[in-house]
C-alpha cells in the first residue's frame, strides 16, 4: 500500500549540474560537470548528508561514496527544452517545455531595442554588451555617476540587466525603468528576464545591493503551480521563485536574499505548511560562485548547506515529499562564466517513502511536475510521474 502524500517541497540547488547533456556541444559545454569538476578542483567534497541521500550514486564525485542503500530515491534529469537558463529550467520543472529558446544577445541588444527603451525612459544608456555584473559597474560606474545614464548589459542568458547607483537613480525609479524595458522586450525580443541591479559605493569600491528585482516574462501556458493553486492548495514561493514565474500560481511569496536566508525561511514554511507545496531556489551556488569561476566558494557553500540539511529533513512531515534538484549547470572550472548545459541531480526523500530506489535518467525535468500532479490527483500532459516508484498512492 502506498503512502499518502499531500505536501511537496522542491529545493533547487541553482547551477549544480552533474554532467554534460548529449547536446552540450551545441552550447559550447561539452565535458562540463559542475559537481564533479569543482570537487576535483578543491581536493574532494565533504557532504555526508547529501552522500547519505545518494548524491554519490548519481555521478562520481571526489569525496563522496556511492552508498549501498541511499536514504533517498536517486537519479538525474535531462532538460528537454532548448537553452540552459534559470527560467527555462524552472518552468520545465513545473511542467512547461519550451519549443524555442529565449533570445540571447551575444553582441548586445539591437539598435531598435535600445532606441525604443531610451525613448521610454527619456535618457541615454551606457554599455549594451555582455558583461559580468560586478565588472561592468567598475568599468562604467564613474561615467554613470557623472551622466546619470543607466548601465545596460546582458550575458549568455536571456536577460536584459539594468544597473544604476541608488543615489543617482532611486530604486523605485530603476524598477520603473525595468518595467518600461519589459514593455519594449516583446515578440522576437521577449527575453526571459529584465533584472534591476542597484548598487552603491564609490569608484573602486562599488557594491551591488540586495534590492535586485527580476521582471520575468509570464509563462506562456499554465504550469503545475497554477493547477495546484486552482484546486485550493497553497503554493509558497521563496526567494526568486515568485519572479521566475511572474507570480503565476504562487499563493504566497516570501522574499529572501542569500542561501542561508532562503534555507531558514524554507524550514519555517515547511514546519507550518498546509497541504500544497513549497518551492525554493538556493541562488548563491550559481550567482556568487559558478558565474565567478570560484570552485572553492561553490564547494564551501555546498558544505554549509549540507550541514544544515538535517534541519529541513526533520521539518518534513510524515505526508511530505522533498525533491532536491537543480535548474542547469554552472561549471566553475571552465573558461566560460556562463551556465552549462547539464543533467541535474534528482534526490527524492520522505519520512515514510521507499529508500534507495534508482530513478534512472529522466528524459525531462517535467517528470517533477507529472509527479506533483499525480500526488494531488490530476494528470499532466508532459513528463512521467515517479510517484509510484517511491511508494506514493
Amino acid at each position: 500500500m502506498g503512502i499518502a502524500v499531500n505536501r511537496v517541497i522542491i529545493l533547487v540547488l541553482d547551477g549544480t549540474g552533474v554532467g554534460a547533456l548529449p547536446d552540450a556541444v551545441r552550447y559550447g559545454d561539452e565535458g562540463s560537470n559542475t559537481l564533479a569538476h569543482l570537487a576535483e578542483a578543491v581536493g574532494g567534497l565533504n557532504l555526508p548528508n547529501l552522500e547519505r541521500l545518494g548524491l554519490g550514486k548519481i555521478t562520481a564525485v571526489k569525496g563522496l561514496q556511492p552508498v549501498r542503500t541511499p536514504a533517498a530515491a536517486w537519479g538525474r534529469m535531462a532538460e528537454k527544452s532548448p537553452g540552459k537558463d534559470t527560467t527555462t529550467g524552472h518552468w520545465e520543472l513545473a511542467g512547461l517545455i519550451l519549443e524555442r529558446p529565449f533570445p540571447v544577445y551575444v553582441a548586445g541588444f539591437p539598435t531598435e531595442v535600445i532606441t525604443s527603451f531610451e525613448r521610454r525612459i527619456e535618457r541615454k544608456v551606457l554599455g549594451n554588451k555582455p558583461a559580468s555584473g560586478t565588472l561592468i559597474i567598475e568599468e562604467l560606474g564613474a561615467e554613470h555617476l557623472e551622466t546619470g545614464r543607466p548601465i545596460v548589459y546582458t550575458s549568455a542568458d536571456s536577460v536584459f540587466q539594468l544597473a544604476a547607483h541608488e543615489d543617482i537613480v532611486p530604486v523605485e525609479q530603476l524598477y520603473w525603468m525595468c518595467r518600461a524595458a519589459r514593455e519594449v522586450l516583446t515578440g522576437e525580443h521577449a527575453v526571459a528576464r529584465v533584472i534591476a541591479r542597484p548598487f552603491t559605493g564609490t569608484p573602486g569600491n562599488f557594491r551591488r545591493t540586495p534590492r535586485r528585482h527580476d521582471f520575468s516574462l509570464p509563462p506562456s501556458q499554465p504550469t503545475v503551480l497554477e493547477a495546484i493553486a486552482d484546486r485550493g492548495f497553497v503554493v509558497v514561493g521563496i526567494g526568486k521563485i515568485h519572479d521566475i514565474f511572474a507570480g503565476r500560481g504562487i499563493t504566497r511569496s516570501i522574499p529572501a536574499q542569500d542561501n542561508a536566508d532562503n534555507f531558514h525561511k524554507t524550514v519555517e514554511a515547511v514546519r507550518e505548511m498546509a497541504p500544497g507545496m513549497v518551492f525554493t531556489n538556493l541562488v548563491d551556488f550559481d550567482t556568487l560562485y559558478g558565474h565567478r569561476n570560484d570552485p572553492r566558494g561553490f564547494a564551501s557553500a555546498l558544505e554549509e548547506f549540507d550541514v544544515t540539511l538535517p534541519e529541513l529533513l526533520n521539518a518534513v512531515p510524515e505526508g511530505g515529499l522533498l525533491i532536491i534538484t537543480a535548474d542547469h549547470g554552472c561549471d566553475p572550472t571552465t573558461a566560460s562564466t556562463d551556465h552549462s548545459r547539464e543533467y541535474v541531480p534528482l534526490l527524492v526523500w520522505g519520512p515514510w517513502l521507499k529508500k534507495g530506489v534508482p530513478l534512472g535518467t529522466r528524459t525531462t525535468f517535467a517528470d517533477v511536475a507529472a509527479t506533483i500532479a499525480a500526488i494531488f490527483g490530476f494528470g499532466w500532459e508532459v513528463g512521467a510521474s515517479f510517484a509510484g516508484q517511491v511508494g506514493i498512492n
